[in-house]
């Protein structure tokens, strides 16, 4: 059976296309945000409901398309998994294993699901997940391109606040800018946007799309995304959830930290906030705080030429004997094992 059905007649798409058209004499990227809230606690129900919508975008022609942070296996707003200095309780340790269970393997057979969504639909692929590696789990962005390949991943390498109890830090080896048709692409997540030294970094790899997933609702972050469009002299498109309180599980299940009792299950506690702004600052779609909604834009890559005449970050604005930065973008890992290779050395002496 088909995951997304076929068009019925007088039935609406899943909700309205927001965009703004580029100008046809150019040589164009259309690009689209998701706005969307994840079916928390049901990662299958989350894949559908993913695919439907990266089918309703490529309808509208979309060639790339991001979805918000942690998409794939939820962002647990409000929720602080009873922990306290120096002690965490039961249900919050119960909080966790649900959550734990939520997440996905990478590789594993959503990663192969998603690849297979974006070669069928022919689109380049930006999708917010939370990783299961072992028994933790990584804020994580994945990287497929149009012809259904898995590209790479993006680990979050400073999780904000209580995230860091139930988030790991990825390190510099997953920090990746991908040559595409479309242009580069890379991504950084929330608050590590905030970063001045990762944002050089990606920067310095020649970003030009610079995916922007998020939980940041807050007017502020639009100010963000409008400086590192101009800094960068790159497009960014920011995606964001829109949630009611109804599209996490009911109390007591699940409860809203301090303000659960002044919610109801319409109660908006993600606005979204999603938008695409071009290299010269100019908001190109959104940002929208009206509900659910796929938000698109033509990205006119001359601008990016255009943009770096101005100002670049990286070349002709730079003063590397005054100012510079390293990348230690090698994999670190807390154990190394040295016996294998020994016991290999010691196999060959003896035969």
């Amino acid at each position: 059976m088909a995951l997304v059905p076929n068009p019925v007649v007088n039935e609406g798409p899943l909700f309205a296309e927001v965009e703004m058209g580029g100008d046809s004499s150019s040589s164009t990227v259309r690009a689209t945000v998701v706005q969307a809230s994840t079916v928390f606690y049901d990662t299958p129900a989350t894949l559908d409901k993913a695919e439907r919508l990266l089918a309703e975008a490529a309808s509208y022609g979309a060639q790339l398309v991001v979805f918000p942070e942690a998409f794939i296996g939820g962002y647990p707003r409000g929720s602080t998994f009873g922990v306290s200095i120096g002690n965490r309780t039961d249900k919050g340790k119960e909080e966790f294993r649900k959550y734990h269970s939520s997440a996905i393997d990478v590789p594993g057979p959503e990663v192969d699901r998603l690849a297979a969504m974006a070669g069928k639909y022919k689109v380049y692929l930006v999708m917010g997940i939370i990783e299961r590696d072992g028994y933790t789990l990584y804020c994580t962005v994945l990287f497929f391109d149009s012809q259904g390949h898995y590209l790479g991943k993006h680990r979050k390498i400073m999780p904000t606040a209580l995230e860091r109890i139930i988030w790991g830090f990825g390190d510099g080896s997953t920090i990746p800018v991908y040559d595409t048709p479309v242009g580069k692409i890379g991504a950084a997540i929330c608050w590590e946007n905030r970063m001045p030294l990762l944002r050089t970094a990606m920067y310095a790899k020649g970003i030009e799309i610079y995916c922007a997933p998020t939980a940041d609702a807050r007017e502020v972050w639009q100010a963000s995304m409008t400086h590192i469009a101009l800094e960068g002299g790159c497009f960014v498109l920011s995606a964001n959830q829109f949630c009611r309180r109804k599209d996490y599980p009911p109390p007591p299940e699940y409860v809203f930290s301090g303000t659960e009792e002044d919610l109801t299950p319409d109660s908006v506690v993600c606005a979204g906030g999603s938008v695409i702004i071009s290299p010269s600052g100019a908001v190109l779609a959104g940002p929208n705080y009206d509900g659910e909604a796929l938000i698109s834009a033509d990205l006119d890559l001359g601008e990016i030429v255009r943009a770096k005449f101005d100002f670049d970050v990286v070349g002709h604005y730079a003063r590397p004997e005054i100012l510079s930065l390293i990348v230690k973008d090698h994999p670190v890992s807390p154990v190394s094992f040295t016996s294998t290779s020994s016991t290999s050395k010691t196999e060959s002496s003896s035969t």
